[in-house]
């Protein structure tokens, strides 16, 4: 992503968009937070490549190598394309956002006792699906070693404020939030600020949730998904094939950009699991948004 001089408006978060069409000026006036600005879509994708990619990436070396790494780097190679998705609404204007963060949820390890904590990892957005791997597994490697660090480490400080001051800090932090002043380290470690959630209900053995977006922080993008199902499916030679799938459910903040925008980002996303070989190769253009 090429360096911009910042200008007035901008954040240190986030570029000020200036070239947008009317509307997207006035719609954070009148959809003044994220949930009631939230639109939601349900889909699948086809696994058969993405299981077999998989299956390529663990033979070659890249142990618990899976369906969420293949996903973050497919989102990733979408965003380097379609920038507009990593957009970020603050303050009642729309900004382009100068990093790709994802937020997951993990836990110690899969008990009901087992602590869980939000994680956030910065990706470049050239990054591989090797890229996402390693640096994926060290956050997470990083947690395990250490769970007291990082968003527990606030979360467990404003737990100690009694609950009229801790409601005055949290509007004190969204105040500073909307004028682009929270302080850094708030920001770095806040899995309500970044690009995008994701979350495996397919680990729970559920199907995927529509997880609402959270009007602290910015996340316009919460994408669920769950287990792998097997569905039969009628062919054009009229014989029947059992093809395998995962449903997805996104959760989307609409202002950031048009529906056709996103439906196009969507339908890269599927195309990209039809191929997910193409994620070993960095993209031949990284995209800049508008100004």
């Amino acid at each position: 992503m090429k360096e911009r001089k910042r200008r007035f408006g901008d954040r240190y978060d986030g570029r000020r968009l200036r070239s947008l069409i009317p509307m997207s000026y006035v719609s954070p006036y009148i959809m003044k937070t994220r949930v009631t600005s939230s639109n939601y879509i349900r889909d699948k994708f086809d696994i058969e490549k993405a299981e077999e990619y998989i299956r390529k990436k663990r033979e070659e070396g890249l142990k618990g190598f899976g369906m969420m790494h293949v996903i973050i780097a497919s989102y990733i190679r979408v965003v380097s394309q379609r920038p507009g998705i990593n957009r970020f609404i603050a303050g009642q204007r729309i900004y382009a956002r100068n990093s790709i963060d994802v937020m997951l949820v993990i836990k110690v390890d899969m008990s009901l006792d087992s602590p869980e904590t939000a994680i956030k990892v910065r990706f470049s957005p050239d990054a591989t699906a090797e890229d996402v791997y390693r640096e994926l597994n060290k956050v997470i490697d990083d947690y395990r070693n250490n769970p007291e660090s990082g968003f527990d480490d606030a979360a467990k400080a404003l737990s100690h404020i009694p609950g009229l001051f801790l409601k005055f800090a949290v509007w004190l932090l969204n105040f500073l939030d909307y004028f682009g002043c929270l302080p850094k380290f708030l920001e770095k470690v806040s899995p309500f600020h970044g690009s995008f959630f994701l979350t495996s209900m397919g680990s729970l053995g559920i199907p995927p949730i529509y997880h609402h977006l959270y009007d602290f922080g910015n996340v316009p993008v919460f994408l669920s998904f769950g287990a792998a199902e097997r569905k039969p499916e009628l062919q054009e030679d009229g014989s029947v094939k059992v093809k395998r799938y995962i449903e997805y459910n996104v959760s989307t903040d609409e202002r950031i950009c048009d529906g056709y925008y996103f439906a196009s980002a969507l339908k890269m996303l599927k195309k990209i699991f039809k191929n997910p070989y193409c994620l070993d190769e960095r993209p031949a253009e990284i995209v800049e948004d508008v100004d």
